[in-house]
């Protein structure tokens, strides 16, 4: 038995949101927002959260921030699973003489802060240092070898390339697997059903042992179907309880809730995680100002491509909040 069985087994079944961070129109944290959003969270169905992720600009925001919104966080859900994000900056790393180095040294001591901090585990970013290179699937190797070095259970991430992923091949995944800090990978595939599918028949077939966690924000329910164990996602930073009811009713075989909460569930995502898809993030923070958690002027990202609404656009995500019935 693994000696991170407990992690995994919390993690089984589980919905862990990518919690977004509120920030102001001058790029600073709202922290009155911050704190509401945390009472909110402490009133959904989740199991824990994943922070210094994407959704939460983990890669962007400086070392103190990401020390200050753990902390917050820990201290707001004391029993809750705190999955990170672990990686670097690659244009961070370029003034280095060893951009590599930089990038590995960055990446571990990420890895080593959440530790000392109380992380549960981590969420480890694609290194895209290597991304196109003869010896790609060999450095993702090492790579994820020198932060397994730290301890921490590891969850692998598989995202897209649009977003800075890499598109890790099955042989790639397999060898990944035998690291044993390795609990299973989270999916973000965005869009490509031909993906998450080959890579569910590959995991039960060769790693039925490992957990297949869902990032799928605009296809959720179907891969609850096929296959998903958990849920590490940046739509459940909001109306979680509607998204827990949906992945309850599919792990009871309840068909007459699953089918109705999984189609509320698209339409919530058909309206925030569209083009340009980076904006998903302001996107989120609106639907938390229309459920009355944050105030408007906290529904900033500040290296999103959105800077301010239509009114179109906010009138969109309002009534279909009012069609789920979110508010």
């Amino acid at each position: 038995m693994s000696k991170y069985q407990g992690v995994k087994e919390r993690l089984n079944q589980g919905l862990f949101p990518a919690v977004p961070i509120p920030f102001t129109k001058e790029g600073k944290i709202h922290m009155e927002a911050q704190q509401s959003y945390m009472d909110y969270m402490k009133t959904q169905p989740v199991d824990g959260l994943s922070l210094w992720v994407h959704t939460g600009r983990g890669l962007y925001i400086t070392e103190e921030q990401r020390k200050e919104i753990f902390t917050l966080w820990r201290d707001a859900m004391p029993d809750k699973l705190m999955i990170v994000g672990v990686g670097a900056d690659l244009a961070a790393c370029q003034e280095a003489e060893d951009v590599e180095a930089e990038y590995i040294k960055r990446s571990v001591a990420m890895a080593e802060t959440a530790k000392a901090l109380g992380a549960d585990a981590c969420l480890v970013y694609a290194p895209s240092i290597y991304k196109g290179r003869e010896d790609m699937e060999e450095k993702i190797i090492a790579y994820h070898r020198e932060i397994a070095k730290v301890g921490l259970p590891m969850i692998l991430f598989y995202l897209y390339e649009a977003a800075g992923g890499i598109l890790y091949s099955l042989p790639l995944l397999e060898q990944l697997f035998q690291i044993e800090e390795v609990l299973g990978i989270k999916m973000a595939s965005l869009d490509s059903v031909m993906t998450y599918q080959d890579i569910s028949t590959f995991m039960e077939e060769k790693c039925p042992d490992k957990l297949l966690i869902t990032g799928e924000d605009r296809m959720f329910g179907y891969t609850m179907m096929r296959g998903a164990q958990g849920a590490l996602i940046g739509l459940s930073c909001a109306c979680g309880e509607l998204q827990k009811d949906m992945m309850n009713a599919w792990y009871e075989k309840d068909m007459e809730r699953f089918v109705p909460l999984s189609l509320k569930v698209d339409e919530l995502a058909e309206c925030t995680f569209v083009a340009p898809m980076e904006g998903y993030i302001k996107r989120m923070l609106l639907v938390l100002h229309y459920l009355g958690v944050i105030p408007k002027e906290a529904i900033y990202d500040p290296w999103g491509p959105i800077k301010e609404f239509t009114v179109e656009e906010e009138e969109k995500i309002k009534n279909v909040l009012k069609n789920i019935g979110q508010i």
